[in-house]
């Protein structure tokens, strides 16, 4: 899985670029990660889970969050050249999805 300490390590890659964004933009990896799946597509809808109050505000303030052309086409590139390594879930889980 993504997870496993392996494949966490090759893929922070991905984390080191939401962090230099994040950083200019005043934000967090996860506030970035949220504005970029808000402009892909107006039917995408990111749906992050939460039990901490913090977190939801955390959340809906990634909407206030303007990407740019740059900042998008920086996410694109780099994107495409990350190989994120190990599937989503252990293989258990994964001979449940799409059954």
């Amino acid at each position: 899985p993504r997870f496993a300490e392996e494949n966490r390590k090759a893929n922070l890659a991905l984390i080191d670029l939401l962090n230099r964004i994040a950083e200019r933009k005043q934000a967090t990896p996860a506030q970035v990660a949220l504005a970029w799946i808000l402009v892909q597509k107006p039917w995408i809808v990111p749906i992050p889970g939460t039990t901490n109050q913090q977190r939801l505000k955390e959340n809906i303030a990634a909407a206030d969050i303007e990407l740019s052309a740059g900042d998008l086409a920086e996410i694109d590139s780099a994107l495409s050249e990350i190989d994120v390594l190990g599937e989503r879930y252990p293989e258990a889980a994964m001979k449940m999805i799409n059954r």
